[in-house]
């Protein structure tokens, strides 16, 4: 079974998703499942803001409180515990997730894509690691099992799988995708949004029949 999901590194749903699609897919170990990863940005325009942290950038964003904001954070934080995942909010810096979404393509393209989700995730979500910063990209690249040199490369060259990001957008738009995660199932089922495990075990059941 292909699996192909739609995600965005900025986006703490797509983390969480992703340790809801793994447990599921723990029930079923005689099956071979293909991930496929898609690129999609929740937000294109993001720039890096020094010194602004996320509860300041959101409430901005939203027209909110930064009190609300905090709150709103605290319970994706909870959430995330309950799968898991450590989401410390206070050390995170606000990036632009394009040329992770490009470096992830090179990771693909060398069978890396799932392990470069990862990392990024966690790098971001738990760790604060900026990913705005060459030589933090750089270093999260070898950790997956990149050649460091080839992340350079995609890094200063933005043409770089901006293709292939594009295209995938394009695609979701195509296919009717309004967020993310998204998950689609051998192009017959979908699910939308970080569900419950037990909604991925009966889509992947429902898809094995």
């Amino acid at each position: 079974m292909k699996i192909e999901i739609w995600s965005d590194i900025m986006c703490p749903f797509c983390y969480i998703g992703k340790r809801q699609l793994e447990t599921a897919l723990a029930e079923f170990p005689n099956n071979d499942f293909e991930i496929e990863w898609k690129s999609f940005q929740l937000d294109p325009t993001i720039e890096p803001q020094s010194g602004k942290d996320v509860y300041t950038f959101l409430a901005e964003r939203k027209g909110i409180s930064v009190e609300q904001s905090r709150e709103m954070h605290k319970g994706v934080v909870e959430r995330a515990k309950s799968v898991g995942l450590d989401y410390n909010f206070d050390k995170a810096v606000i990036s632009n997730s394009l040329t992770s979404h490009r470096i992830i393509h090179l990771a693909k393209k060398n069978n890396l894509g799932d392990e470069m989700e990862e990392i990024f995730f966690k790098a971001y979500f738990t760790e604060g690691r900026d990913l705005n910063d060459a030589s933090t990209l750089i270093e999260l690249g070898e950790k997956a099992g990149l050649n460091a040199n080839e992340v350079k490369e995609v890094i200063e060259n933005e043409t770089l799988y901006l293709s292939d990001v594009k295209g995938d957008i394009k695609e979701a738009q195509e296919i009717g995708v309004q967020g993310v995660p998204f998950f689609v199932f051998d192009r017959k089922y979908a699910v939308s949004g970080a569900q419950p495990v037990e909604a991925f075990v009966q889509t992947i059941k429902e898809g094995l029949k």
